[in-house]
């Protein structure tokens, strides 16, 4: 006859604490009732509750504080790599737009170098390719083509300009200097071929401040005004030419004129 059926399998059996903590149960259910107090003393005594080293239960304390200290720490130094790490990216990246800020001012700063760059020469382009009057505040004396024994070709070959002597003299616009010297009737004088490939003269100079082959500017000083060669008195002698050589001359007015020169 069965009594029952039982699952088959393993069973574990209940663990150490486990069992005496049924025990401790038990007693103190016994104790209640009085039965405990019919048992003998040493053999009460000789079963007393066991020691924290007996139960295991220090162990477990101590084990979990570890564990707590150990993950506390854990986290700490988590939040200290994590910190370290933010602080490092946020180095890296105010170095990066340092950089950046630093190679934008370096590369305005380059653009606005070549404007002013390219403002300096063109505005010297314009110098260069300007011309200016020979003398400052005068006027005409003698105009071209004027009459008159004194000009060996029967009129002037150019215009005088109002001068006292020591005047400085300067050079009409850009070119470069093919004679500076004595020219007979011209007296000390200076003869500029400029870019265009027209001439300019200058005669009856005090002085000279310029030689052949050098370069000369508008505006530059080449000489002081006289009147030495063939002259009455001291002032500026100057011609325009088409060509290095006596002759050659064409309206110095006009041709001021055209270069944008008023006089």
């Amino acid at each position: 006859m069965a009594f029952g059926s039982r699952v088959a399998g393993k069973h574990r059996g209940s663990s150490r604490m486990s069992r005496k903590t049924a025990g401790y149960a038990g007693i103190a259910a016994l104790a209640a009732t009085g039965v405990v107090g019919s048992l003998a003393g040493p053999a009460f005594a000789a079963d007393s509750a066991p020691s924290t080293e007996d139960t295991g239960l220090n162990t477990i304390v101590v084990a979990d504080e570890l564990a707590d200290e150990i993950q506390a720490q854990a986290a700490s130094q988590q939040r200290a790599a994590e910190a370290a790490a933010a602080k490092t990216q946020a180095e890296a990246d105010a170095k990066q737009r340092a950089a950046e800020a630093k190679a934008k001012a370096e590369a305005r700063a380059k653009a606005e170098r070549e404007a002013a760059e390219r403002v300096a020469r063109e505005e010297e382009r314009k110098r260069l390719n300007t011309f200016v009057a020979p003398l400052a505040d005068t006027y005409v004396s003698t105009q071209y083509h004027a009459g008159g024994g004194m000009w060996s070709s029967g009129s002037h070959t150019g215009i005088d300009f109002h001068a006292s002597s020591g005047t400085e003299v300067h050079s009409v616009g850009l070119g470069t200097v093919v004679e500076a010297g004595y020219g007979g009737a011209y007296g000390n004088n200076v003869v500029i071929k400029h870019a265009d490939g027209t001439y300019t003269q200058y005669g009856h100079l005090s002085s000279l401040s310029v030689s052949v082959g050098q370069q000369v500017t508008p505006g530059q000083q080449i000489g002081r005004s006289g009147s030495t060669g063939n002259s009455s008195g001291p002032h500026l002698h100057f011609e325009a030419r088409t060509g290095a050589d006596y002759g050659s001359d064409i309206d110095p007015v006009a041709y001021l004129r055209s270069h944008g020169v008023d006089v």
